[in-house]
């Protein structure tokens, strides 16, 4: 009996033949995910670069100039150390108070000022205070008492006016930058409310009162001028009036929520009472005093080599 064998030529067969080759994996049904149909090209365009020295954003309000990093760090210590150099650069100071501000410790303020009522108020109407919106002439026309004619006083005296504030530049948010410039227009009124003197000794004292009540970095700085005092002078801060400074800014209210266009016919020590601000020694006085003293040294030391 003969063992089937299979022929070779079976499984070659023709294309007649029924018997065709079967794979393993033919037998198994494979899906593949389709691409999607072909799309004409198209370019893909960035929306927007990154914001660089050449490719600065639109500002937020008139006047802003948006800034990188490099460049806020920059004209921070730049400004800083020239402002140091010469503090008479109220430019310069503004430059250092926006740079050094933003975006915390103005935002702190801002804060501040909206948990007050009338903070809030003050952020809803926006009174700005220049020559235009005060009437000088009335306030002269004031008891001398209250804090209008004691302002408008201030401003004869010392030979300014309230439109010397430098306008904000370097604050990107809108309602910030308004807060920053409140804040300047302010000062003047805290060196009516205080009788401190525009000069370099009552500028230190009213800026560290400013820095333990506002905590804006611009003012603590402000009082490393200390170190540029005559030796007296240096001493007399140590002693009085920074120990006054810190005590009351520290303690009194907020002084960013005064709205000072309605306290004009408000008694000053009243108003200090209400803030719990209590005045410092009269330094324009005890300058005074002091120059007089000297000079009748002088004069005195004259005579007696005359004498001799």
């Amino acid at each position: 009996m003969r063992t089937p064998t299979t022929c070779l030529r079976c499984l070659r067969s023709s294309s007649n033949s029924s018997l065709r080759p079967i794979s393993p994996l033919s037998a198994i049904p494979l899906s593949y995910p389709q691409p999607p149909p072909a799309s004409p090209r198209q370019t893909t365009q960035p929306t927007s670069r990154p914001f660089s020295v050449l490719n600065r954003p639109p500002p937020n309000y008139p006047g802003h100039v948006p800034l990188t990093r490099i460049e806020r760090t920059a004209l921070a210590v730049g400004s800083g150390i020239m402002s140091f150099l010469d503090p008479r650069r109220g430019d310069l100071i503004a430059v250092v108070g926006e740079t050094t501000a933003s975006p915390y410790f103005i935002r702190r303020l801002r804060n501040a000022m909206l948990s007050s009522p009338t903070g809030r108020q003050i952020l809803r109407e926006r009174p700005v205070i220049t020559s235009a919106t005060l009437d000088l002439a009335r306030l002269r026309a004031l008891p001398r008492s209250t804090l209008g004619a004691t302002y408008a006083a201030w401003l004869d005296r010392e030979g300014v006016t309230p439109d010397t504030r430098a306008p904000v530049r370097y604050i990107n948010d809108e309602e910030e930058a308004y807060v920053m410039r409140r804040y300047r227009e302010s000062h003047d009124f805290l060196h009516a409310l205080t009788g401190l003197p525009t000069v370099r000794e009552g500028e230190v004292a009213l800026k560290a009162f400013e820095f333990a009540n506002t905590l804006l970095p611009m003012t603590g700085l402000a009082t490393l001028a200390v170190a540029t005092l005559k030796p007296a002078e240096r001493a007399r801060f140590w002693s009085v009036y920074g120990p006054w400074a810190l005590r009351n800014g520290l303690r009194a209210d907020e002084v960013i929520n005064v709205y000072w266009e309605r306290e004009m016919e408000t008694d000053v020590a009243e108003l200090r009472r209400r803030l719990g601000i209590e005045a410092p020694p009269d330094l324009r006085s005890i300058r005074k005093a002091e120059r007089e003293e000297r000079r009748a040294a002088r004069e005195a030391a004259a005579k007696q080599a005359v004498a001799s």
